[in-house]
């Protein structure tokens, strides 16, 4: 079976975001079962496609708010508003139709259409009609869109995310109607797009590809360490709550360290945390904190920092939203919402691991787990896009 893998930004080797992170296991997981994959989407501007000969780049775009000019941001609103479309898809608006479907020609004579995401699906939504499709649902993205809304200080913010939990609702609804198989990374998403008991959904549980091998005598120079996106508002909001609710309750010898792209206005609002911005090496800056706070709040799908951590082997306290989708939790990681419970539980392990505890463990038997049930939940999707196309096996 021949599969065009549609989405918005193609691999590059160099996976930095939960998004290609998940793409990548992804595309790794259908090559597992067989499948020939092709490619097509966009690319991060100087990048170049990890397997360029499986790759269609449809051009180079960098689709990040925080870096993006005053001038650009009007510019993507004002075409969202002429088109009828999602702010982050008008983002992708940037070839024709028609160029589209030219590469989508040049790939050749394939089966159906993987649309991973709602983005490059919903700029080109009338594009990918003329053969069957599974649909790849990361998140509910009109649900996190509606919490970015109840989050947001600004009027004209909430009425903006208000208006893309609108067109996401629909949009999901037709991706998930036209599909011949949806999957989500979390089986909760399923009730939430409609498709419980309809034998046309399962969650595909990821894996990151995380060096296990570096955790062994690894040197703690940080008690708590965050890393991730944190422009990127379902996860600001995780670490706004840590940061107002749990940090008050720690020990005040208790350090923590913010890595990764930090809004201006959370550096100024707390001035004792240490905000150490991008690093040039996830993995050594992570095995060098004691212990990882997984501090989601808001949003969908899975959440792939927790599935990171658990591969490790690292210690954690996480909130139960941050395990939504892991069916078996480590030992070394305990769950709690309350923010004195949170902060408790932070502290123990801290005490623990200062007293000279490994509290690491082997995240090999988590990694092989999650695996072994990917591939089967997807070949459930698999086996029914071979029913729709009228044949069997890969």
């Amino acid at each position: 079976m021949h599969l065009l893998f549609v989405t918005s930004l193609v691999p590059d080797g160099k996976p930095t975001t939960g998004y290609e992170i998940a793409n990548a296991a992804i595309i790794d997981g259908l090559v597992r079962a067989g499948i020939h994959v092709t490619v097509l989407g966009f690319i991060w501007p100087g990048s170049s496609p990890s397997d360029p000969d499986n790759t269609i780049v449809l051009g180079e775009v960098d689709v990040r708010n925080d870096t993006a000019s005053l001038t650009q941001k009007l510019r993507w609103l004002g075409k969202a508003l002429v088109t009828g479309l999602t702010v982050s898809s008008v983002k992708l608006r940037i070839i024709s139709q028609d160029k589209l479907r030219a590469a989508i020609g040049s790939s050749g004579n394939f089966d159906a259409y993987v649309l991973n995401g709602v983005t490059l699906s919903g700029a080109f939504e009338g594009c990918f009609a003329d053969k069957p499709q599974i649909f790849i649902a990361h998140n509910v993205e009109h649900h996190s869109a509606w919490e970015n809304a109840q989050a947001a200080t600004s009027l004209v913010q909430k009425i903006l995310f208000r208006r893309e939990s609108r067109l996401l609702a629909g949009l999901e609804g037709r991706l998930c109607r036209r599909a011949s198989f949806v999957f989500t990374l979390a089986e909760q998403d399923i009730k939430a797009l409609g498709l419980a008991d309809t034998g046309r959904a399962a969650e595909l549980p990821l894996v990151t590809g995380a060096d296990t091998g570096k955790m062994a005598h690894r040197k703690i120079e940080h008690d708590l360490g965050l890393i991730g996106t944190w422009t990127w508002q379902p996860n600001r909001i995780g670490l706004e709550w840590f940061l107002r609710e749990i940090a008050p309750h720690l020990d005040k010898d208790i350090g923590i360290t913010v890595a990764g792209s930090i809004p201006a206005d959370l550096k100024a609002a707390w001035p004792n945390v240490n905000f150490a911005g991008r690093v040039p090496d996830a993995v050594e800056f992570v095995r060098s904190c004691a212990l990882i706070p997984l501090v989601s709040r808001a949003g969908t799908g899975v959440q792939l920092k927790t599935i990171e951590t658990f591969e490790m082997g690292l210690p954690s306290v996480a909130t139960s939203l941050s395990v939504r989708g892991i069916a078996s939790i480590p030992e070394n990681c305990a769950v709690a919402d309350d923010p004195q419970a949170f902060a408790k539980a932070i502290g123990a392990m801290v005490a623990r691991v200062r007293a000279g505890e490994d509290l690491t463990c082997s995240g090999e038997a988590f990694r092989a787990a999650q695996l072994a049930r990917f591939d089967s939940q997807l070949r459930l999707g698999l086996d029914a896009l071979g029913a729709s196309l009228g044949r069997v096996g890969p």
